[in-house]
């Protein structure tokens, strides 16, 4: 098991050069981050990466691209292909998304809000968005766990997002 903190993350410039990400953890094509989407606009185009996207503070927006017509709404998860230009529109106030990027190839990675028993299988990574506790590991604002161990979530909201090899 591996608990990071804000202290461990980095900032980094978008590849459409209109912002910056706070990438928390990237290693073997997996790299999740979080943003904020302040106006409408592009999103950076990521050939052969699917992408999946959840608000985590604001009040959301559309994603809308060639044959895509998104809702990102508080707490939602949704995904789309990195290979299509998508758009930001709706923006009314900035919100910030939770973002996990995946090679389009591999399994799709699971995303969804938990509470409560979580069990083992693939690599597992929660991220809290207020405190929480899981198993017996307090968890901060921010704070990501990655294991791949069964977990009881209490406290939160998390994030949870599994990987399958």
């Amino acid at each position: 098991m591996r608990h990071l903190t804000p202290a461990d993350y980095r900032i980094m410039p978008w590849a459409n050069g209109r912002g910056t990400t706070t990438e928390l953890l990237r290693e073997d094509g997996l790299r999740l981050s979080i943003a904020t989407v302040a106006e409408d606009g592009p999103f950076s185009l990521f050939p052969g990466i699917a992408r999946n996207l959840t608000v985590i503070s604001g009040p959301g927006f559309r994603l809308q691209g060639d044959g895509i017509d998104l809702a990102a709404t508080p707490l939602i998860p949704v995904a789309f292909p990195g290979d299509v230009a998508i758009r930001a529109t709706g923006v009314a106030a900035p919100s910030e998304d939770f973002n996990v990027m995946t090679p389009a190839s591999a399994p799709r990675p699971q995303v969804w809000m938990v509470q409560g028993p979580v069990p083992a299988g693939g690599r597992l990574l929660l991220l809290a968005l207020a405190a929480a506790r899981v198993n017996d590991t307090p968890l901060a604002l921010r704070d990501l766990l990655d294991t791949t161990k069964a977990a009881t979530v209490s406290g939160g909201p998390v994030i949870a997002v599994r990987i399958f090899a």
